[in-house]
């Protein structure tokens, strides 16, 4: 893509690299380019899993890009497809996403981090969001976290920008687990790998379902299951694919996954 976003293909496995020395951090082009690179992602059917990852273990991201603010890019500016970073508001992507972090992972870069479905850590890796002490607010971290933690010790991170260490993470279950910086990417991308060669439609339905879900009661949700209102589930439902599952069960056999 560029010298800032680089991309690394295997199968059907994409590796996106946000690379902005010193910090990684974002400015409003390189979000545009972040957006461009995760809709081809999306929109490629040969694709099906996508690492995010970041050069250097000292910062994974720092955010925002605070110089490029103060040369004139807006915070209500141009963000490009899927808003900031790329990830955070793009629409229809019903793929899994993995976030490999190494170093800090700060602000909107902490944000980039929730973006992911799964979150896998070095283990010198922290976390913060010091929003508060430059008296904005952390917009997205403020919507995602008190979902995926325990809400006061969400609020005091967002109160306070207190750091937090990769053990404290580990507990509240914000990472799904914490490697040493050396193991790090082999275990990123062993588990790309067995996503890479899992249903592709049933993790479709998984991840609009349970985006979708979260603004509906359950009951609500459940009907629109069973009445296949879900896209992904419609097409889950009348799929290859669904019937493969049925028959590799009886006929004792590993499934073929087509995604159709």
């Amino acid at each position: 893509m560029s010298d800032v976003i680089t991309t690394r293909r295997e199968g059907a496995v994409l590796e996106v690299t946000l690379d902005r020395p010193k910090a990684n951090a974002i400015d409003l082009q390189t979000s545009r380019l972040m957006g461009e690179t995760f809709r081809t992602f999306r929109d490629d059917p040969e694709l099906r899993v996508a690492i995010v990852r970041t050069a250097g273990d000292r910062f994974f991201c720092a955010g925002w890009d605070l110089k490029a603010a103060a040369g004139g890019d807006a915070v209500d500016g141009d963000y490009g497809v899927g808003g900031f970073a790329g990830l955070q508001e793009l629409r229809g992507l019903n793929k899994p996403v993995i976030a490999a972090v190494s170093g800090m992972a700060v602000g909107g870069g902490f944000e980039l981090m929730l973006s992911a479905d799964l979150i896998y850590a070095a283990n010198h890796s922290t976390f913060a969001l010091p929003e508060i002490k430059a008296g904005t607010l952390a917009d997205a971290a403020t919507i995602k976290l008190p979902k995926r933690i325990p809400y006061h010790i969400a609020m005091e991170m967002l109160y306070l920008g207190r750091w937090m260490d990769v053990e404290e993470a580990l507990r509240w279950g914000l990472i799904n687990e914490a490697l040493p910086q050396e193991q790090l990417m082999d275990h990123v991308w062993t588990v790309a790998r067995e996503l890479a060669a899992g249903p592709p439609l049933v993790f479709a339905s998984i991840k609009e379902v349970a985006r979708e879900a979260e603004s509906m009661k359950f009951q609500e949700a459940m009907n629109w299951i069973t009445k296949r209102q879900f896209e992904t589930v419609d097409a889950l439902y009348g799929s290859e694919d669904n019937m493969e599952g049925f028959k590799a069960f009886a006929e004792k056999r590993d499934p073929v996954w087509k995604g159709k």
